[in-house]
């Protein structure tokens, strides 16, 4: 099957490459530990030119065979790379952002290589507090190019900085953004509930609930400053084991963040029922925000595949990049 595209998804931590074929499908697959904040050091000839630019060494090693095969195919990448601190600079488009806004909002940047690597822009949302995303916008289009009749849903995208999307008559309306995944981090590394803890591979779908279940009562209107201290207390008397207090924060942050929601959807909507969920990102976590969303009274919630790939497949194709590879076909 002929290559038609490659797709970069290039975060602050990591570089996904992908090599799609006709109708976006997934070719290859690259993971690489090359993300914008630690980019390859180690000057080298790339293309025939000696290099020390970290984007275009992770770029070569991302990709740099595939272009020696075949020197035309179009390249797209979304995320962090389109940042202030990225390879290109991708300025924000306002919401309502739709795939029509953003694919002729492409910035382009010429690697050694000979080829315009088109950036994607993220999404900026003016409010009181505004928002910001890199990346989750392309994960969101792809959702939408592949349910074209999806409409008034959330979508989902859980992570270090969770995003929950509103998309209507396909577009990208409105977002909120928690920091629980990082908040994890933090708090289980650097703070003394830290010290208790024991992780383990295994996950404990009991001690995970029970705290959700602590977020949703009414000692958890106090809030996650106060609540995340049982984790110290419940250890001490006894009640959570050393490897059960990393799963008990996980589904106390993950309760304290989707209880929010949950209000806040609830007034916006104004007795109208919740609406439909997808949730997009990695297997293992949004099977835990699915389980914490049914205790929160969301009944309709699914989990999508392949949303990056394919938003960054429809974006190339609506901004034109594809046009000589289907001559060529």
């Amino acid at each position: 099957m002929q290559a038609q595209l490659i797709a970069l998804d290039w975060g602050t931590t990591s570089l996904r490459a992908y090599l799609l074929g006709p109708a976006g499908q997934v070719l290859k697959m690259r993971s690489l530990a090359c993300g914008i904040m630690q980019l390859p050091g180690t000057p080298r000839f790339v293309a025939g030119h000696w290099c020390t630019d970290g984007f275009e060494l992770a770029f070569d090693d991302a990709c740099g065979d595939w272009l020696q095969a075949d020197p035309d195919l179009p390249v797209i990448a979304c995320g962090m790379v389109g940042s202030a601190q990225g390879w290109c600079e991708a300025p924000y488009r306002e919401t309502p952002a739709s795939l029509p806004a953003l694919s002729t909002a492409l910035q382009a940047v010429r690697s050694v290589h000979g080829v315009d690597v088109h950036i994607v822009p993220g999404v900026i949302e003016h409010s009181t507090l505004p928002n910001v995303m890199r990346g989750e916008e392309t994960q969101v289009l792809g959702i939408l190019r592949t349910h074209p009749h999806l409409n008034d849903c959330l979508i989902g995208l859980p992570g270090s900085h969770s995003k929950w999307v509103q998309v209507q008559d396909s577009c990208l309306v409105h977002f909120d953004t928690f920091m629980t995944g990082e908040l994890y981090a933090a708090v289980c590394e650097h703070t003394i509930l830290g010290r208790t803890q024991q992780p383990t591979a295994q996950f404990d779908a009991s001690s995970f609930e029970r705290g959700v279940e602590v977020a949703l009562s009414a000692v958890g209107q106090l809030g996650p400053l106060s609540t995340l201290f049982s984790a110290r207390t419940l250890g001490l008397t006894g009640q959570l084991s050393p490897t059960q207090q990393p799963d008990y924060v996980s589904g106390l942050l993950i309760g304290h963040e989707l209880s929010a929601l949950s209000t806040a959807l609830r007034q916006r909507l104004d007795g109208q029922p919740l609406p439909a969920i997808i949730l997009i990102g990695n297997t293992q976590l949004c099977e835990r925000y699915q389980r914490a969303l049914g205790a929160c009274g969301f009944a309709d919630v699914s989990l999508a595949e392949q949303a990056t790939e394919q938003g960054l497949w429809h974006l190339a194709q609506a901004a034109g990049l594809l046009q000589h590879t289907q001559l060529e076909g």
